[in-house]
């Protein structure tokens, strides 16, 4: 999966914005909420419950991971490049769904 994939992806999700940081990273936001965010060309961190992250780790761990900086935080990061690309793309789903849900 590519970087532009996962902005499409975002994007045709209702709501969302993306924007590029001051460091030329893209990120996706539903409503101001993070939904994703790129780390570098092939990383995203993507906004998971801690019970969904969990069930990402288990089930794909070559996908999925948790640095040690995002243990407490809803997050679970992707690797594009050697990831399940279904796996992701349910994750960013759950992700917008999950902030959608704080409406």
């Amino acid at each position: 999966m590519q970087m532009d994939e996962v902005g499409e992806l975002v994007l045709g999700l209702g709501g969302v914005r993306g924007t590029v940081t001051s460091s030329g990273l893209a990120q996706w936001r539903y409503h101001g909420r993070l939904v994703a965010r790129q780390l570098d060309d092939t990383h995203v961190v993507v906004r998971a419950d801690f019970d969904v992250r969990d069930a990402l780790l288990r089930q794909f761990p070559a996908t999925f991971s948790v640095p040690t900086r995002f243990r407490k935080h809803m997050m679970v990061v992707a690797d594009l490049e050697a990831g399940d690309v279904g796996a992701i793309e349910d994750a960013v789903v759950a992700a917008w769904e999950l902030q959608r849900a704080a409406d």
